[in-house]
């Protein structure tokens, strides 16, 4: 991924790489038709700003581009970003025999333990689409100033795990379609049904030894909610995965060179970043006779917020390539503060009794960008893009263990993403009025 990231870039900063003559003319002293082509060079290769130059305006509904104006623009676009979740095991196949009755040890397990659940069975990223909008002013000296936001469509992913094993396999006293976390420390609202397995209120038989000699036998009666707590010996368990991604920017654009074939200008302002990631875990236990309530579910969220804040500057370079086509590239880069916001909580279904924790922190992100776009003017005062762009970020947060087994701690393993990118491709047009 960072390969394809950097040879984009590559190419972007190929771009700026061309020589501007010792004596570029203005382009105003260029003589071009009304879409702002001429044999010789360029009137302004794209870039959300506009068009440039001296041109007779035919009427009509937009405005004239080269002139002080205001301008819109509007992009579809698809992106993907880093995955970022770590891979917890979350559930096992079995359950654990609270007071021993069974196994002749308290918290002895039956089943074979194995993994059942994790969240690395959510997937991996994958792409989403969004869009990209704004509006700005484009002044006499060419300069502009814009407005945007750019929204990511949710992306959401999801995974679970219930009674039916693979192959319908298991021991013969079914422990293995039951299925187990290690929660603890929970109130007694979360025991869960009484009787969840056909031990419950049956006859236990077991060898009484003395040093290893069988000395008799005792016979028990395994009690109602011997398998204590909605995760223990649950019938269903389900994982989501949700994220979401903002940006929005308020910018301008000034022009620094110009040939006859080319423009190069500075970029600027400030941007806002939003990440948003939910993870979300619920647990279901039944009865043995199937019947289940809200009382014997229980609910596990946990969310990562991170808003980033700061400027950004860069430069950027359009080419033009005739026939109403030109090029662009754009690199920027920023130092972003990042306000965290973590938070966690076990809740019961029926919302009666729940246990939260919330946390905040404050860190900073270093930023690199670009884009590599390919224009085309079809008629005056409309232009069209379509390009690639890319946005990394160092040292934000991820959420690396998203679930904390201890109701009565919850305290979830947070972690650095030291590299984050979020890329994709783009199409839309900009209007000028």
């Amino acid at each position: 991924m960072r390969s394809k990231l950097f040879g984009c870039l590559a190419a972007c900063a190929a771009l700026f790489g061309l020589a501007v003559p010792a004596h570029a003319q203005p382009l105003s002293a260029i003589g071009m038709d009304q879409y702002g082509t001429s044999s010789e060079g360029l009137i302004d290769a794209g870039g959300l700003p506009g068009l440039d130059g001296n041109r007779t305006w035919l009427g009509g509904p937009l405005g004239d581009p080269g002139k002080p104006g205001v301008f819109t623009f509007f992009e579809a676009n698809i992106l993907t970003q880093s995955w970022t979740l770590g891979n917890q095991t979350v559930a096992v196949r079995g359950l654990l025999d609270t007071t021993g009755v069974v196994t002749g040890v308290p918290g002895g397990f039956l089943g074979t333990g194995i993994p059942a659940l994790k969240t690395g069975d959510l997937g991996r990223s994958s792409w989403a689409p969004g869009i990209n909008f704004g509006l700005g002013y484009k002044f006499d000296d060419g300069s502009t100033v814009h407005f945007r936001v750019m929204k990511s469509s949710n992306q959401s992913y999801s995974a679970g795990a219930s009674l039916a094993t693979p192959f319908a396999r298991s021991s013969p006293d079914l422990s293995d379609t039951y299925l187990t976390a290690a929660v603890f420390n929970f109130p007694p609202q979360f025991a869960g049904p009484p009787v969840k397995t056909a031990f419950e209120n049956t006859d236990i038989i077991r060898v009484v030894t003395i040093g290893g000699i069988p000395v008799g036998t005792v016979t028990e009666t395994v009690p109602e909610g011997n398998f204590y707590g909605i995760w223990n010996g649950a019938s269903v368990m389900t994982l989501k995965y949700d994220v979401d991604y903002t940006e929005v920017e308020i910018g301008g654009r000034m022009p620094l060179f110009e040939s006859r074939t080319s423009k190069i200008y500075g970029v600027g302002g400030m941007r806002f970043h939003h990440f948003m990631e939910r993870f979300s875990w619920s647990t279901t236990s039944f009865a043995l006779d199937g019947s289940t309530g809200p009382q014997d579910r229980a609910n596990y969220r946990n969310s990562l917020s991170q808003r980033l804040y700061g400027p950004y500057l860069g430069c950027a370079h359009d080419v033009f390539l005739g026939n109403r086509f030109s090029v662009s590239g754009e690199l920027n880069g920023g130092l972003f503060a990042n306000i965290v916001k973590r938070r966690a909580k076990y809740e019961l279904a029926d919302e009666t009794i729940q246990n939260k924790r919330s946390t905040n922190d404050l860190g900073l992100v270093p930023t690199a960008g670009g884009a590599l776009n390919l224009w085309w003017y079809p008629t005056k005062g409309v232009q069209v893009r379509v390009g690639y762009t890319a946005n990394t970020f160092f040292n934000t947060e991820r959420i690396k263990d998203p679930i904390a087994f201890n109701y009565g701690a919850i305290d979830p393993v947070y972690g650095t993403q030291y590299f984050r990118i979020i890329h994709g491709v783009q199409f839309g047009f900009s209007l000028f009025f």
